[in-house]
């Protein structure tokens, strides 16, 4: 198919068979495009690569053909774009790399790549005009001595630098390898095989007939490691010329600047959650709303048709019953803290705040054996461990996705669970808040670093885009919220209805004394808590909220009541969340964390109810 010039011009040339391939690879949204059609002028023609869906254009510039690329972060085949991509690459004599500047060091990833599977490669540095928008300074001098190949500063939009880049074009070099991918060549193949061998292409170890040496991560770490080096050496940031949102964008990843921004925003969090929400707007929903006007009516009207003290009655209208507790919990306490939290995450993640938090604390994340990347489930997790759970996937390794599932389960308090604590830490000021905090930092640290020490393996290398800092658009942040906030309370209603239907149950047959009996030694003597705690663990099988909710119904001492909601906090996820970890992680390591779970909430909870008595 033949696409007319934007200009009106129809004019068109089949590319010669034995015409030079020059292939243009990039990123997603590096302005390729742009450069294809500075390139190519009227001699466009775009057409499906054979056997897929995907777009492809060629054109020519002079006797050399011209092929454009889908959008790709490295030279390999999870979808269909990518195989596109790989394939064309593999066919090509020659590779233009369009680079985005004002990211130059997430792209070199690929720039090297290419390098390191020998093909003659010049660098298009596109997008200058932002780059210098941004503040930045690039020694392009430098950059095209680092890669050993001809670099072109371009803003193709504007035509500018396309006609360098054509000429360089016909001086086309291979660049400098990376150094621990080409010690580690086989020496009996062409470089673009041994490259995709190296990092386990399966389409290529199915077409060489041998499988991969297994080295994909190193590679890959290596590669990384040469791209950050290399653009920390040619790129200079000056504050002069920057947008304000470039300053605070570099600001929050300040390790000082970065960390200030991140208490200062975690503070203004518990000001409005553990403060406003958590007390005044939860008094008025849960202790007026609910206690004053809707428990008493539900309870007259259901006490017309049913007795009280019976069965039936227990369980619509009694302590744990169906249309009382339940619907003052979770309406009343839970969705004013469950809605406040999903608009600061909505906040977070539509400014592009979010993954600054994860390029912030990658250091840290490698400390206890995964990569910034983790932050995003475990702020997830203070919505829902389950969700979370799932997004667990988005880790790079087996090993990072076992740590980081133990590390939700036991760790971190789901938005529900959170919203009880808060309620009953609230009132006793904020030296018990910090209590509280810093030994759930402490066995998320010290629980990391002994799995990070104890299982094989190490922690993969961040690779995430960083969206520009932007004020988050009012729509899309209420959007956000209302649908997390929504699929909540529509998962959560029927775990919480069937928790309060089995505590009933349990309470009304006598098997829930029975089994208070029975966990005594554990409650009252290693725990120091009343023996009527035990139901709040029972119940915190059913939804760790559950569970809280137990506790906030108890005349505890402020003692008891830390020791409570640490142990509560550590005890086990929900039921939903263990399904889930046990579809992620396979029955056998679902189990041993569950129960290590149970072990280590209450080891560590009869820990430091001692510590406190000393």
């Amino acid at each position: 198919m033949t696409q007319p010039h934007c200009h009106g011009s129809s004019a068109t040339a089949a590319i010669p068979t034995q015409a030079k391939r020059v292939v243009l690879v990039g990123n997603p949204n590096v302005g390729k495009s742009a450069v294809f059609h500075g390139l190519t002028g009227v001699y466009v023609e775009v057409s499906n690569y054979p056997g897929t869906t995907v777009d492809i254009a060629s054109g020519r510039m002079g006797d050399v053909g011209i092929f454009d690329t889908p959008g790709v972060y490295g030279v390999s085949a999870f979808n269909e774009e990518e195989r596109v991509a790989r394939d064309m690459i593999l066919q090509a004599d020659a590779i233009i790399n369009v680079v985005d500047a004002a990211h130059l060091d997430r792209d070199l990833f690929l720039t090297l790549q290419i390098i390191d599977m020998g093909f003659p490669v010049v660098v298009a540095l596109n997008l200058m005009d932002e780059a210098r928008a941004n503040g930045m300074e690039i020694d392009v001098t430098r950059l095209s001595a680092e890669l050993g190949v001809e670099v072109i500063p371009t803003v193709a939009v504007r035509g500018e630098g396309i006609a360098e880049l054509k000429a360089a074009v016909a001086r086309v070099r291979r660049g400098i390898p990376t150094p621990e991918v080409a010690e580690r060549m086989p020496g009996d193949l062409p470089p673009a095989d041994a490259v995709m061998w190296l990092e386990d292409d399966p389409a290529i170890c199915e077409r060489l007939g041998r499988p991969g040496p297994g080295l994909r991560e190193e590679m890959y770490r290596a590669r990384r490691r040469r791209a950050d080096e290399i653009a920390e050496r040619v790129v200079r940031e000056t504050s002069s010329g920057a947008s304000l949102s470039t300053r605070l964008g570099r600001l929050t990843l300040h390790p000082l600047g970065g960390l200030l921004v991140l208490a200062g925003f975690l503070y203004l969090m518990y000001q409005v959650l553990g403060v406003w929400v958590a007390q005044d707007v939860v008094g008025i929903t849960e202790e007026v709303w609910m206690g004053e006007y809707y428990v008493p009516w539900i309870t007259a009207l259901v006490g017309r048709f049913v007795q009280p003290e019976s069965f039936l009655g227990e369980i619509l209208i009694g302590e744990f019953g169906l249309l009382t507790m339940t619907v003052s919990y979770l309406l009343g306490l839970l969705l004013p803290l469950v809605l406040g939290f999903y608009l600061f995450l909505s906040v977070a993640e539509d400014s592009g705040y979010l993954p600054r938090i994860a390029v912030l604390v990658d250091r840290l994340m490698t400390k206890v054996g995964l990569n910034g990347r983790a932050i995003i489930p475990t702020i997830l997790g203070f919505g829902c461990v389950t969700m979370a759970t799932v997004t667990t996937r988005l880790m790079g390794t087996q090993r990072e996705r076992t740590i980081a599932t133990f590390l939700l389960s036991l760790a971190i308090p789901c938005s529900a669970q959170l919203a009880v604590i808060t309620v009953m830490l609230a009132p006793l000021g904020p030296v018990y808040i910090a209590t509280f905090i810093v030994l759930l930092l402490l066995v998320y640290g010290v629980t990391g670093m002994l799995l990070n020490r104890v299982l094989p393996g190490s922690s993969s290398d961040l690779l995430i885009d960083l969206p520009p800092l932007r004020l988050p658009r009012i729509k899309n942040v209420l959007q956000k919220t209302y649908l997390k906030t929504k699929g909540f309370i529509s998962e959560a209603w029927m775990f919480f209805a069937g928790g309060a239907l089995l505590i009933s149950i349990l309470q009304q047959t006598g098997v829930l004394a029975a089994m208070e009996g029975g966990l005594a030694p554990v409650t009252e003597g290693w725990l120091g808590l009343p023996r009527a705690a035990a139901q709040a663990f029972i119940m915190g099988f059913v939804r760790r909220d559950f569970g809280a909710a137990g506790l906030y119904d108890m005349a505890l001492t402020p003692h008891q009541t830390i020791v409570a909601v640490v142990t509560i906090t550590l005890f086990t996820p929900c039921i939903a969340s263990i399904l889930i970890m046990f579809k992620e992680r396979g029955r056998r390591q679902g189990a041993a964390m569950w129960l290590g779970d149970v072990a280590l909430a209450i080891l560590l909870g009869g820990i430091f109810h001692r510590v406190l008595i000393w």
